[in-house]
């Protein structure tokens, strides 16, 4: 069961860093014992509020009188439960498996999602035949999505085939393919490069610098949506955390429903008196609109081409027919 610990910053107390503050508040006036990196760890997982606003920055300085709340997940379980979740399988054989995953599901448990994760759901339909080379959190998982991304996986059933499967992403021989809805109309067809990294003060973002590892996509525009949105194809020939995502925010066209890397200026760039209804359903869309459509890879064993497409899910599709 989760807890939560309030504090009120007293004047002599303000101008701390957060994580200090909290620190010796938790271990003088509780019975909690949380070292210091755990509480830079929850407060780069957006497990800090002051006065109801999440706060991501360790080192921010504490302002008197201000409440700050902390929420503490339960610990994460050192092996993860076999569960009985609902798969939507598009192949399946002895080495491998290839999953439609929907958008809300969590790959493998990590910090604030211990359960229901794609990880619980394959070992209880794969009975305990999974890979684990990605260690004991992460048995089967060769490459991952985010919790709001919709789209194809392959999990690997045994360490040989993980092995081969993790060889073809690093050596770029996998094909991954992405349809996106981004702010914005944007031309027919271009590439983006750039080098990708770890925002330096909020840890759930990745931000372009020049001391990050390098993103190359090519997108192409599939559909222009009332001169305010355009549906777009990404091919990846690189796999950073957020690529798609943060290239296309970089370039002033984030995408439908992102909150992580929302630009509050998108209101005065595309609303206007004649689209207000167009510009609400979009603003208000649950989840950034990326979908995986698109794997193709050798099979680890037999080294023949797989290649598997997976339809674009309701919500995107809905979302689509308002302009239709």
């Amino acid at each position: 069961m989760k807890k939560f610990f309030e504090f009120i910053c007293e004047i002599s107390e303000s101008g701390k860093r957060l994580d200090i503050f909290l620190f010796e508040k938790i271990n003088d006036n509780t019975n909690e014992i949380l070292s210091r990196n755990r509480i830079k760890s929850l407060i780069e997982n957006q497990c800090v509020e002051k006065d109801n606003e999440v706060i991501t920055s360790p080192s921010v300085k504490t302002i008197s009188n201000s409440k700050y709340r902390i929420n503490v997940p339960p610990p994460i379980s050192a092996k993860p439960e076999p569960q009985n979740i609902p798969l939507d399988i598009i192949y399946e054989d002895q080495d491998i498996i290839v999953v439609n995953k929907p958008a809300g599901m969590v790959v493998h448990p990590g910090f604030g999602n211990q359960d229901q994760t794609l990880v619980n759901a394959l070992l209880y339909h794969c009975k305990g035949t999974l890979s684990g080379i990605g260690g004991v959190t992460r048995p089967g998982i060769v490459h991952r999505i985010d919790k709001d991304t919709s789209g194809i996986l392959v999990s690997a059933k045994n360490d040989y085939s993980h092995l081969k499967l993790s060889t073809q992403f690093k050596e770029h021989s996998i094909t991954r393919s992405y349809l996106a809805i981004v702010w914005g109309v944007i031309n027919k067809k271009g590439v983006i490069e750039n080098n990708i990294s770890r925002h330096p003060y909020n840890r759930k973002k990745m931000h372009i610098s020049k001391n990050g590892k390098l993103g190359i996509t090519h997108w192409k525009l599939k559909q222009n949506f009332s001169n305010i949105a355009s549906l777009i194809e990404c091919n990846l020939k690189t796999g950073r955390t957020h690529q798609i995502r943060v290239q296309f925010a970089n370039n002033g066209n984030h995408l439908i429903g992102d909150k992580v890397y929302y630009n509050p200026k998108t209101k005065k760039r595309y609303l206007n008196k004649n689209n207000q209804n167009i510009f609400n359903l979009l603003k208000n869309f649950p989840r950034q609109a990326l979908h995986a459509k698109h794997l193709s890879f050798f099979h680890p064993t037999t080294n023949e081409k797989m290649s598997f497409e997976s339809e674009l899910p309701d919500d995107i599709n809905n979302l689509i027919s308002n302009f239709i």
